[in-house]
């Protein structure tokens, strides 16, 4: 029994959510994809693949493929989940515990470049209005003061 499905969000266009309860702590599923050079992940990157993610040191993992069900995950800036990143795989933890139909998000993680081009609608009553990583939010002027 699979413990997400991909359904309409809220927060943009489509999402990923939970099928059952999940308990904190859990490994929800695996974000997959072809393991890249950090060279070519920054080419692809820069032609607008989104679902880019840094595996370690030299390699990024493309999640673009659709067999990825793990790239329908949208950030927010009070996410329900984490990523674990082994350097060899990456999985998508529950932070706390999710009750089903709940929609799976976690905070992508972004820097200051260019963060005014990342608008982020997730609604989250702390939310910066940025895709940002929540380091850098002391250091901008939040979207909603």
């Amino acid at each position: 029994m699979s413990r997400v499905r991909v359904g309409t969000s809220r927060i943009d266009r489509q999402g990923l959510f939970a099928a059952m309860d999940i308990k904190k702590g859990t490994r929800i599923i695996r974000y997959m994809g072809k393991k890249i050079s950090k060279e070519e992940g920054a080419r692809r990157l820069a032609r607008d693949n989104a679902y880019i993610f840094a595996l370690n040191e030299r390699y990024d993992i493309d999640g673009k493929a659709l067999s990825n069900t793990a790239r329908y995950i949208n950030h927010s800036c009070d996410p329900n989940c984490d990523v674990d990143n082994t350097g060899h795989t990456l999985w998508i933890i529950a932070l706390r515990d999710i009750r089903e139909g709940e929609e799976l998000s976690y905070n992508y993680g972004y820097t200051l470049d260019d963060y005014a081009e990342q608008p982020c609608n997730c609604g989250a009553k702390n939310c910066c209005g940025y895709i940002l990583d929540r380091q850098y939010w002391g250091l901008i002027k939040q979207k909603y003061q």
